[in-house]
């Protein structure tokens, strides 16, 4: 969404992302393409989203699906609230994506991951 709405690189967020694990030397610019730090972007990326469904779990337990999505919406922008503006004093580079695509995105993963774990979750009672 990145480049479509805002006009930046592709490989900027994963290199912001990747720098979390690797430090700020690999921050754009240059915004290119690097399989290295975008497979670290992916594992740190997937493991924090890992750790936050485990949390979610505990709050989303025994919800119907209309709930726990409309839930896991508010967990996401409470996600991006930390990340954006409670991490950036460790991570100070993702204060320039405050922005509408960054909420977007997050709220659209708290959605996601509310209506999957509740419909799984029912499945499997």
């Amino acid at each position: 969404m990145v480049p479509v709405f805002l006009g930046g690189s592709p490989w900027g967020p994963p290199r912001m992302i990747a720098a979390i694990g690797l430090g700020e030397s690999v921050l754009p610019p240059p915004a290119t393409f690097d399989f290295a730090i975008v497979m670290v972007a992916v594992l740190i990326h997937f493991a924090l989203s890992l750790v936050l469904a485990f949390v979610f779990a505990f709050i989303a337990k025994g919800r119907s699906v209309g709930s726990a999505a409309l839930i896991g919406g508010v967990f996401g922008l409470v996600v991006y609230l930390v990340n954006f503006y409670g991490m950036t004093s460790m991570f100070p580079w993702f204060e320039m994506a405050r922005n509408w695509v960054s909420i977007f995105a997050h709220v659209v993963f708290g959605v996601v991951l509310g209506s999957t774990y509740a419909a799984c979750t029912r499945r499997t009672a």
